[in-house]
């Protein structure tokens, strides 16, 4: 759990050494004290399986190049207090458990949820003194809330537990923190993502016990770069979008006495369409066929990336993003149907790459970003006309991080 800066970062370790010394100088500058330990969580990209994980299906994510990190101390007193780059300090006392309705939607209210799911764990919690900073865009659907929280999480698992919590019980508290304390149903693929990094699949038919499998494909050989879009959408009062996806499929799956559509046949819904139209609408069937449509999908991805089949792995990136934009429809608001950011950044995306690479809907849709495996020859152009429709810097050019959340040696 603990690597170096080249292990973490590749060649750009230099450039990311000096962030850590920056780090560095701002907790001393603002603490009186050097910072003993450093931490770093990575953001992430969700590849396949759009909306699956919450309904205990299957996704293929990866950890990226873009983290938060920590300068860190411990103190005996029993306060956690984290200072982010930008933003006020939160303090929270870690002997403290109680749900704070006043704290619901921020980030004191994730750094308690964290310190709850270590302690129902029987895990030790403790108290430290952070400053952090981060690159991980908010509202990217690179998961800045799900790194903020396993970046806790590894913190505390390194100050008091020797590192016994495992990433994929981080991620299962983060996701705990995030439901609980911080009032939103997310799933559980953003936080198992950037607690263990890598390309993964993961599937959740038993979400207390995912089974994760890491893929071995070298994808700086692939001849492609990973390319990130910010449409630079507005996410405000979008919880109610976000919620009502895995709401409607969960309706469909009770209709068939279980709760989640894992446990669901979906030739069982193929059967009964016209009632599952009549009692649920057409909007909750179309989103369950995505469901059982993506899910498949991910071991069709994963088994292209095995077996080095790249053009074929593409292709199925194109199908998952059809299937978004069709059938589980988050790609614009129909609150606010006059701003379609995504749906404008997909049909450039499609433009510029004609018939190469391929483009989907990136992270939980509506509006931010999409994302797009662009040739090499290709990404001076794309980038150059995204960002004249977006904005400068609204393209993003990742990498894939081969660890999670970890100690870094500095």
């Amino acid at each position: 759990m603990i690597h170096s800066l080249k292990e973490i970062y590749g060649e750009q370790a230099s450039a990311q050494e000096q962030r850590y010394h920056e780090a560095a100088a701002e907790f001393e500058a603002m603490f009186g004290t050097k910072p003993q330990r450093f931490f770093s969580a990575p953001g992430r990209t969700e590849i396949g399986g759009n909306h699956t994980d919450h309904n205990n299906g299957c996704v293929l994510a990866a950890g990226v190049s873009l983290d938060v990190i920590a300068a860190v101390i411990p103190t005996d007193d029993g306060i956690v207090r984290i200072k982010s780059q930008g933003f006020p300090m939160d303090t929270v006392d870690s002997t403290d458990y109680e749900i704070k309705l006043e704290e619901e939607n921020t980030s004191a209210a994730l750094i308690r949820g964290v310190l709850a799911g270590m302690k129902r764990r029987g895990y030790n919690t403790g108290g430290f003194t952070a400053y952090t900073t981060s690159n991980v865009l908010k509202g990217s659907g690179l998961s800045s809330s799900a790194a903020f929280e396993v970046l806790v999480g590894t913190i505390l698992s390194g100050l008091y537990n020797d590192f016994a919590v495992s990433p994929v019980e981080i991620a299962q508290i983060s996701q705990f923190a995030e439901n609980i304390y911080f009032g939103k149903p997310s799933g559980l693929m953003d936080q198992m993502a950037s607690s263990v990094g890598s390309f993964i699949t993961i599937d959740f038919a038993d979400p207390a016990n995912p089974v994760i499998e890491a893929i071995d494909f070298d994808f700086e050989a692939s001849g492609h770069k990973l390319c990130i879009v910010d449409t630079k959408g507005n996410h405000a009062d979008l919880t109610p979008e976000y919620a009502a996806i895995p709401n409607e499929m969960k309706q469909i799956a009770q209709f068939f006495d279980s709760d989640v559509l894992r446990n669901v046949k979906r030739e069982e819904i193929i059967a009964n369409i016209s009632l599952i139209r009549e009692k649920f609408g057409d909007r909750a069937l179309l989103r369950a066929l995505h469901f059982f449509g993506d899910s498949e999908r991910v071991g069709k991805e994963a088994a292209a990336l095995k077996s080095h089949d790249f053009k074929r792995f593409l292709s199925l990136v194109n199908e998952s993003g059809d299937s978004s934009f069709k059938y589980l429809q988050n790609i614009y608001s129909t609150s606010n149907p006059t701003e379609q950011g995504l749906s404008l950044a997909l049909f450039l995306a499609s433009d510029i790459l004609n018939g190469e690479g391929a483009c989907r809907v990136h992270g939980g849709g509506f509006a931010g970003t999409i994302q797009a495996f662009v040739p090499e020859y290709k990404l001076l152009e794309f980038k150059r006309r995204m960002e004249r429709v977006f904005g400068k810097e609204s393209c993003y050019v990742l990498s894939i991080r081969p660890f999670g959340g970890t100690e870094v040696m500095l």
